[in-house]
């Protein structure tokens, strides 16, 4: 996925979500490194917050915490969405906390080239 400083880095974050396999998630840090910023996991995560008006669709269900806890399940439409969302891709959840974070984990710094 090129880069450019034409586009918004909230923009770079939806292109790079986009971009994730169902039944796959990544972080909100893992994507900040992807796009030159490692320390912006904040900004990812304020990112994805606006993520449900963007057209086209951003599956921003399939970004979570370093840990793999849904801590962006409060900007769905219920406390309930995002769990479900990602269960329908055959994600397991315990306790707001994927299942095996490791093996569904989509590194876009390795997946992806610049």
């Amino acid at each position: 996925m090129p880069k450019s400083s034409d586009i918004s880095f909230f923009a770079q974050v939806y292109q790079v979500t986009r971009l994730i396999p169902k039944g796959r998630v990544t972080s909100y840090g893992a994507i900040g490194k992807y796009l030159g910023a490692a320390k912006s996991a904040r900004m990812v995560g304020w990112a994805m917050n606006n993520a449900g008006s963007q057209l086209p669709s951003v599956p921003a269900h399939r970004v979570v915490n370093r840990l793999g806890i849904l801590s962006g399940k409060g900007a769905f439409p219920t406390p309930d969405t995002m769990q479900t969302l990602l269960e329908s891709e055959g994600i397991s959840i315990k306790n707001d906390k994927i299942v095996n974070f490791k093996k569904h984990f989509w590194d876009p710094s390795e997946e992806l080239t610049l």
